[in-house]
């Protein structure tokens, strides 16, 4: 543990792991994904990750030409790591105020309370269109595939925002409210979009001392 630490342990640290799990990201995604970061604390998290063999720079092929920072294969063994700190942590209160939550956070918040015991017997797939960003999620056999960009066919689409999603899903929101707002659009079968948001529920709530 203490080894591991001393890898990951710096505060920002495992959460720009976390930013880089759906793939690579310019240091402008990755400041957008972590608004309350600073660049230099940004920069030196990279360059102390970088340096521990965890993710690494790469240049994109033109017409793009930019630098990307990506996971090594070191780096995407901390996923089940990062999964469980959030499962462990969404039994917290949730803060005061409105902290906000990214569009990687959110897939990576779904990939952490999905519960195969509700996705029993559901094989469906769905597009997730959130802020603009495109995500596939494939259900069969109880458990959950997502990956960043669109669905061949899907089921069913959901286009929203992160905070609309994150309020459906955990913070009591009803989806037919959302719909007739218009903060949250369904194309395709409405019964698995229904269904899809029971996949996700929040665990008790830790004991208070």
């Amino acid at each position: 543990m203490a080894r591991a630490l001393d890898l990951v342990g710096e505060r920002w640290a495992l959460l720009v792991v976390r930013e880089l799990l759906l793939g690579p990201k310019r240091f402008t995604d990755l400041r957008a994904g972590l608004p309350n970061l600073s660049p230099d604390v940004l920069s030196q998290r990279l360059r102390d990750l970088e340096e521990a063999g965890i993710l690494r720079r790469r240049m994109l092929d033109p017409p793009a030409a930019s630098r990307v920072y990506e996971l090594t294969d070191r780096g995407h063994e901390l996923e089940p790591i990062v999964l469980a700190l959030g499962r462990w942590g969404s039994a917290a209160p949730f803060p005061s105020g409105d902290a906000g939550i990214g569009v990687d956070a959110s897939v990576i918040a779904l990939k952490t309370l999905f519960d195969p015991g509700a996705a029993e017997g559901l094989t469906a797939s769905y597009e997730l269109r959130l802020d603009g960003q495109r995500f596939n999620a494939r259900l069969a056999d109880g458990s959950l595939e997502l990956i960043r960009g669109g669905a061949d066919r899907p089921d069913a689409t959901i286009e929203t925002d992160p905070g609309t999603l994150a309020a459906v899903l955990w913070h009591g929101r009803p989806l037919a409210e959302a719909q007739r707002s218009g903060d949250l659009t369904v194309e395709g079968r409405r019964q698995q979009v229904a269904r899809f948001v029971g996949l996700f529920p929040l665990p008790r709530p830790a004991a208070s001392v």
